[in-house]
């Protein structure tokens, strides 16, 4: 299944270099037409442009289900792809930049398809075996709900994960609490709660091995995936929302 799972993975993200390739030729065939200003806004925002609609939401959910990474899977199953997909990209880059400043090191910020990945180290969030937040990264958090309130078409799912020391009962609800910690202070901040989805994936999907400190730390981690709304699917592909 993991060998079906990492194949599914490439073959999105060789298909993406496609998407590269095929935006690089046509700007390259209408640069006489296109400013500076103009491909500066495309970035990363091409990346999936190309996609064929549903494509990414087949890939996505197969990756989702067989692979527990519902985080990446939420991402890509959103896709939409075409030029509406490459709107959504390009206001995922602006996300991305601003979530970057207000985070800091509390979380790495990554930019997946047409969305943004987070992964936050338990460590920084939470007391060993607690799920009641850290004084010291409440601020953070506070920070990236004042961004995600000036960002109402999207959605977020957040997803607990823990090592494999205990039983799966305890790690499985452990990380289901440390999601709604995470997302009932978000909520609390003004963001609506119906912009959210929780996870408790326990022990179930790992990262590194937990054989060793090092791995066991890596596993304890939330995860969160922000990625379009069908509002905003709608809006793109209605051309009520631009690359402007």
């Amino acid at each position: 299944m993991k060998a079906i799972t990492s194949y599914l993975i490439a073959t999105y993200i060789i298909v993406l270099s496609i998407c590269n390739v095929g935006v690089a030729s046509a700007q390259q065939s209408t640069k006489k037409k296109t400013t500076t200003a103009q491909k500066a806004k495309l970035k990363k925002s091409q990346r999936g442009a190309l996609i064929g609609v549903g494509a990414g939401a087949v890939i996505g959910g197969i990756i989702g289900k067989n692979n527990k990474n519902t985080a990446i899977g939420a991402i890509i199953g959103a896709t939409v792809g075409g030029a509406a997909g490459a709107i959504i990209g390009n206001h995922m880059d602006k996300q991305a930049e601003k979530l970057s400043k207000d985070l800091g090191n509390t979380a790495r910020v990554e930019r997946v398809g047409e969305g943004v990945k987070l992964t936050f180290d338990n460590a920084l969030l939470f007391d060993f075996g607690s799920s009641q937040l850290r004084s010291q990264t409440q601020e953070s958090l506070r920070n990236m709900a004042q961004t995600l309130k000036t960002d109402g078409k999207t959605n977020l799912l957040v997803e607990g994960h823990t090592d494999s020391v205990g039983s799966t009962e305890f790690n499985r609800a452990l990380s289901e609490k440390r999601a709604r910690a995470v997302s009932d202070f978000l909520i609390s901040e003004g963001v609506p709660a119906s912009r959210f989805k929780l996870v408790g994936q326990g022990e179930s999907a790992p990262i590194a091995s937990n054989s060793t400190d090092t791995g066991r730390q890596q596993n304890r981690r939330v995860e969160m995936a922000l990625y379009a709304s069908e509002e905003m699917k709608k809006a793109a592909q209605n051309g009520a929302i631009s690359l402007k």
